[in-house]
């Protein structure tokens, strides 16, 4: 996987291309964002694979990620394989299917994009009894690898994260007791221009590299999807990570407002709105409390080894502060320099463990600043802030937290869609593609998304419509706290529910957080009623 990029915050400007470089350095990267090479060009077709086991496909279609890339046609193919996995003692028979489906625009009724997944079915409900529900991660540029080998599937990729120590080498896959497709088919799909989705001519991929653009072409291949699977009937739900969240936002209005009735949304480590995170803008821009009990968070974990008992009161007292005292001063601070309280100064000191001197200079502290930091000599995750570096060792050399496991679901995902679920291509999987200089942020008329008021239109159209929002307490990239304000704008009667947990950006990949995950999830499946 390539390097995340770094979290030092750049100069602000005004034209869009100069935002996207912002946000290349900020909210987005890695399982949340593109890597730090170019848009990929078409990879040198290799020889044909060949087909043998029952179900297999070999896909003799050549891919590509570049900007200028289309398919000048496209077919509807898959490889089938039938698979078992015991959970809690029983066996649970499943149907893994991974191929393409061809999204027709809403609009024009042409094909425009050919979409690669891997769908699991399970169980022998009626179709209109079991939800069905599809996951994605976000970037842009960043295919669903994570969510796939690292959160809900069957299978899943042991890690022993927060561990220091890398994966066992060959990565061990295992199947996954945390798996949700006990309680829903599951459907992991990949942004075009990743994996091996692909615009259809005349169309090309940078033509879907915008907020609405590819949001209108997810809600094309939901669509195809359920008419293709004859799952129209099917409770829906969406689940999106980092900016696979504001996808789901727009992507959720967009869905309803064609007709399709979404269930329940799901988001992992949330970005709602880009112009509430101090991270995407020069520093002393913005106020960085949404940021504040992050680093309460991350600082009680570097000085104890864990978060005390009684955090969740601490962390209580973070957020009144980070509403009260904080945002008076600091606003006072942003807009005429004046300078913060010996009261504020020494509070902030004593939450993050950072000295009351840096605080009373730098009174916004964005996340790139509280890294350097808080442990001097050493380079602390930007992704979850619980795993540190030497300065200089391999593992520091960017974010250590995706050093630690990158490569392994880089190099799991093209064995495992060959070996285990048949299907082989051409040309190599490819799990990121940095498009952030392409991608075109704006929406709503700004140039930056705040996609808090398509969530709002999509409850609007369907209030039986639940979201739960999950985010880890050690992530500086979508701090939890900026997504529950965000969030707490849709009003207190809005039926979402927070979970926060011990852990980082891609919380499952902590085995005792998946667990906790799994089991919040399953109760939110079951609170969801569907109305006729």
């Amino acid at each position: 996987m390539a390097t995340p990029p770094s979290a030092q915050a750049p100069r602000r400007a005004g034209s869009l291309s100069s935002l996207a470089s912002a946000l290349l350095a900020a909210t987005l990267a890695a399982c949340g964002g593109g890597g730090d090479s170019a848009p990929a060009a078409a990879p040198a077709p290799q020889p044909p694979p060949v087909a043998t086991l029952p179900g297999s496909y070999a896909d003799p279609v050549v891919y590509s990620g570049a900007a200028t890339a289309s398919l000048t046609a496209a077919e509807e193919r898959a490889a089938t394989v039938a698979a078992r996995i015991t959970l809690d003692d029983r066996p649970l028979d499943y149907t893994a299917t991974t191929g393409h489906l061809t999204a027709t625009d809403l609009a024009t009724g042409q094909p425009a994009a050919s979409f690669f997944y891997v769908a699991y079915t399970a169980g022998a409900q009626p179709a209109a009894q079991r939800p069905l529900t599809f996951f994605y991660n976000g970037g842009p540029g960043s295919a669903s690898i994570w969510l796939h080998l690292g959160a809900f599937g069957p299978r899943r990729l042991a890690t022993g994260f927060p561990s220091t120590e890398p994966p066992p080498a060959p990565p061990q896959l295992v199947d996954n007791q945390e798996t949700l497709l006990d309680h829903s088919d599951l459907v992991f799909v990949d942004a075009i221009g990743t994996g091996y989705s692909q615009a259809i001519s005349p169309r090309t991929n940078a033509q879907f590299w915008g907020v609405d653009q590819d949001a209108a072409a997810f809600r094309d291949f939901v669509r195809r999807y359920l008419a293709a699977n004859n799952r129209q009937a099917s409770p829906v739900y969406l689940f999106g990570e980092s900016y696979g969240a504001p996808r789901t936002a727009v992507l959720s209005n967009l869905l309803e407002s064609a007709g399709v009735r979404v269930a329940g949304v799901m988001l992992q480590s949330a970005a709602m709105n880009y112009n509430s995170n101090c991270g995407v803008f020069d520093p002393g821009q913005l106020s960085c409390e949404g940021y504040l009990p992050s680093y309460a968070a991350v600082s009680a974990y570097h000085q104890n080894g864990s978060l005390p008992t009684d955090f969740s009161s601490v962390l209580q007292q973070v957020r009144d502060f980070a509403a009260g005292a904080y945002r008076s001063e600091v606003g006072a601070f942003l807009a005429s320099g004046t300078p913060p309280s010996d009261a504020t100064v020494t509070q902030l000191a004593a939450y993050t463990g950072v000295p009351a001197l840096s605080w009373r200079q730098d009174l916004s502290m964005a996340p790139g600043a509280y890294r350097a930091r808080l442990l001097p000599g050493q380079v602390i995750g930007r992704y979850d802030a619980r795993v540190k570096a030497p300065v200089g060792s391999a593992l520091g050399n960017g974010d250590p937290s995706i050093n630690l496991v990158g490569n392994a679901f880089v190099s799991t995902i093209s064995t495992y869609l060959k070996d285990e679920l048949r299907y082989t291509a051409t040309t190599p999987y490819l799990s990121s593609n940095n498009v952030l200089n392409l991608w075109s942020f704006t929406h709503d008329g700004k140039p930056l998304p705040d996609t808090i008021p398509d969530l709002a239109a999509a409850m609007t159209l369907n209030p039986a419509l639940k979201v739960i929002a999950m985010s880890g307490y050690h992530d500086l990239a979508t701090p939890f706290y900026q997504t529950e304000l965000d969030l707490a704008r849709l009003g207190a009667g809005a039926g979402i529910q927070i979970r926060n947990y011990n852990s980082g950006h891609m919380s499952y990949l902590d085995d005792s957080v998946r667990r906790l995950q799994k089991a919040d999830l399953r109760a939110f499946y079951n609170s969801v009623s569907v109305a006729p």
